[in-house]
């Protein structure tokens, strides 16, 4: 299995999250591990264990994280009071070694531009790229042979949302209820993230700071034909709020559907 490198979008600012926690957007907690870890684990569990994370702001708690993850994940036995210390840690993570570059690319850098500044860690012929608080039981291989299979530059996953926070109902003139559906799936796709580029993709965004993805660079590709659409009908959740948080919290204690590892 070829090991694609995956980039994860975590330098916005997390606009909804701020104010309800201190804590960056991507590092909020499910089941005691960061959102972005669990979307880490998943691309893991398809064999894909190499990330490249384009920082910004607060950039620091991203890499405090990691460079304190093994200390964070297992136990350990410290020596101190010489002048060296000495620290063994015991077992190891249930998951596979992790490679994980984390690159500075600015505070009001956008997306596209991350991404191109990201270029040089990007050693394959193609590269996925996604969003650091959503999660999925998106089968990562289904989408990889997709993307083969069309021959175009960039894959797309796409879900349709459900509406969680109102029912809907349909009645006549007179006002008598006919159906009732409490969170209905609405008729509309939306990007799910789970995205897959190739490499030439990088051309379209090498145009300085300013260069948005979304708005940018896939209209460009679109205009192009370009992009293609995986339909995705599983589980799929984003967090941009502190009640998304605890409504994935709920969902992990009741099965988390996006568990798709042992």
């Amino acid at each position: 299995m070829v090991d694609i490198p995956v980039i994860i979008f975590c330098g916005g600012e997390g606009t909804r999250m701020r104010g309800g926690t201190l804590t960056k957007k991507e590092l909020v907690e499910i089941d005691g591990r960061p959102i972005i870890w669990h979307v880490m684990r998943i691309f893991s569990t398809y064999g894909h264990n190499r990330f490249i994370l384009p920082l910004g702001h607060e950039a620091a708690q991203i890499k405090r994280y990691f460079l304190d993850y093994e200390a964070m994940s297992t136990d350990f036995t410290v020596r101190v009071g010489k002048r060296r210390r000495h620290v063994a840690f015991h077992g190891h993570e249930s998951h596979p070694e992790w490679e994980v570059s984390l690159v500075d690319t600015g505070l009001n850098t956008d997306k596209a531009s991350r991404v191109a500044s990201v270029a040089s860690y990007i050693d394959a012929q193609r590269f996925f790229l996604t969003y650091g608080d959503g999660v999925s039981d998106i089968d990562i291989n289904k989408l990889l042979s997709f993307h083969k299979a069309h021959g175009r530059l960039a894959t797309i996953t796409a879900i349709q949302p459900a509406h969680y926070q109102y029912g809907t109902m349909k009645a006549d003139e007179s006002g008598l209820v006919a159906e009732y559906e409490q969170y209905p799936r609405l008729p509309y796709w939306i990007n799910g993230g789970f995205m897959v580029f190739e490499r030439e993709a990088l051309n379209y965004m090498q145009n300085g700071d300013d260069v948005a993805l979304e708005t940018g660079v896939l209209q460009q590709m679109i205009a192009d034909e370009q992009v293609m659409m995986y339909r995705h009908d599983g589980f799929w959740r984003s967090m941009d709020t502190l009640k998304d948080a605890y409504d994935l919290q709920q969902l992990w204690d009741n099965g988390a559907p996006w568990r798709v590892w042992e």
